[in-house]
């Protein structure tokens, strides 16, 4: 079942990446204005949830991945927070804002059980 779920995370991470260059503007909405260059950083955060979750699939690069991703949700989770306290600029719920903050511990839980073994 770990095995299962490894691959699952890896695909979603990709998916996810590939979303941030399908859907720009819903993930420029999260930063315009709160942090600079945010064309450039939704980018590169798209690229990095491609290659990490590429990289979590691959023995090798598992470890190494599994912390990037902990480093990667660490990093947008103020774009998160930023989300949601403006909620009244989104079509969503805004207490589906606030759960999603808790979520992003699950997620970094989940990408920590891939830090210490090596299949």
């Amino acid at each position: 079942m770990k095995k299962v779920l490894l691959y699952l995370m890896g695909v979603l991470y990709v998916l996810a990446g590939i979303n941030h260059f399908v859907h720009t503007d819903f993930y420029l909405k999260m930063i315009e204005g709160f942090l600079p260059q945010a064309t450039l950083l939704v980018q590169l955060s798209g690229v990095a949830e491609i290659v990490l979750g590429v990289g979590i699939m691959i023995p090798s690069s598992r470890r190494i991945s599994a912390w990037g991703i902990i480093l990667l949700l660490i990093a947008v989770f103020p774009a998160n927070i930023n989300m949601a306290i403006h909620s009244a600029d989104w079509n969503m719920n805004p207490l589906g804002l606030y759960l999603r903050l808790p979520i992003q511990l699950l997620l970094i839980y989940w990408a920590y059980s891939y830090t210490k073994q090596r299949d």
